[in-house]
């Protein structure tokens, strides 16, 4: 599957926890135009863990499709990429330079590669060499501490990826400090494949600015579209405009995702989309939250979604 990107692309990040299969078959409803996996580590999938494996599935309207992995260790990627070449309807493997997670930083992952460039140039080599995909791709921060994006950045090209997801913060800014939307466009600028901005797009508006200001071939948007996965409709027709009345059928889609992908437990694991889903203004939704939180039954949860967003 060749992307296009001649035009904006409006990807959604990868989020451990919440871009699972039901949520990105929903975002593609609304218009997205790559989905990516739940991060998944190289070194489950080098082990053929089942319910990492499982984490590489995807919607049928999911096309393109990237998995995205974490690791450093040549021998290990080059077997969790054994494992997804055997996989049908991926069309992109992404590297993990970003995450800023203790427990992936501390074996060599995520953004800990940021401060060494030589094992991530061999990761990206790795998958390169040995992937049956149409395209590498990885994302990146700024930097660890300190910013030393260009260098990064050149890294990642030389390499082998296709096209990179820039998230303008360090991995010490985590999710906090100020994004840096300079320094995607210097990045952009001195690159010579697609680079996509990634960092606190959360609206329409901002979407258009931070494209305008980069320069940059797609905005990533991982933590704007929770609880609103219409953004991308909203992204792309440029309007951050809402229908109230049509986001009850969108959750309880969403929902029904949930209880098919995981059965039951689906309805757990749904409470925190409840939370975000519930801060579009109406009323009572401090106690929906709560009745939510109760609740593991799936028809009490489904009577509590109708109840609380018929408008």
């Amino acid at each position: 599957m060749k992307i296009d990107f001649s035009k904006p692309l409006y990807v959604l990040a990868p989020l451990a926890g919440y871009t699972d299969l039901p949520f990105r078959s929903v975002v593609k409803k609304f218009g997205a135009d790559l989905t990516v996996s739940e991060m998944i580590s190289s070194n489950a999938l080098a082990h053929i863990n089942t319910k990492t494996t499982k984490m590489l599935q995807k919607s049928p309207l999911e096309s393109p499709y990237a998995v995205q992995i974490a690791g450093s260790n040549p021998d290990v990627i080059r077997s969790a990429i054994a494992v997804i070449n055997e996989h049908e309807g991926i069309d992109i493997v992404d590297l993990n330079c970003g995450c800023p997670a203790p427990k992936i930083v501390n074996n060599l992952s995520g953004s800990s590669l940021l401060t060494d460039l030589k094992a991530m140039a061999k990761a990206i080599e790795t998958i390169k060499k040995y992937s049956n995909k149409e395209y590498t791709s990885v994302k990146i921060r700024l930097g660890f501490n300190e910013k030393n994006h260009r260098e990064i950045a050149r890294v990642c090209e030389e390499s082998g990826a296709d096209f990179i997801a820039v998230h303008g913060r360090t991995r010490s800014g985590r999710f906090k400090s100020e994004v840096d939307y300079d320094a995607i466009g210097e990045i952009k600028a001195m690159l010579k494949i697609p680079v996509i901005a990634n960092g606190d797009i959360d609206s329409a508006l901002k979407a258009e600015q931070v494209l305008a200001h980069t320069g940059c071939d797609g905005v990533m948007v991982g933590r704007g579209a929770m609880g609103k996965p219409w953004i991308f409709h909203q992204m792309k027709s440029g309007s951050d405009s809402l229908d109230l009345s049509i986001v009850k059928d969108i959750v309880l889609e969403h929902f029904e995702q949930m209880i098919a992908h995981y059965g039951t437990y689906g309805t757990v694991l749904f409470r925190k989309h409840l939370h975000t889903y519930s801060k579009i203004g109406l009323p009572e939704a401090s106690a929906f939250r709560d009745k939510v939180n109760k609740s593991d039954d799936p028809a009490i949860m489904r009577a509590l979604i109708e109840s609380f967003f018929t408008i």
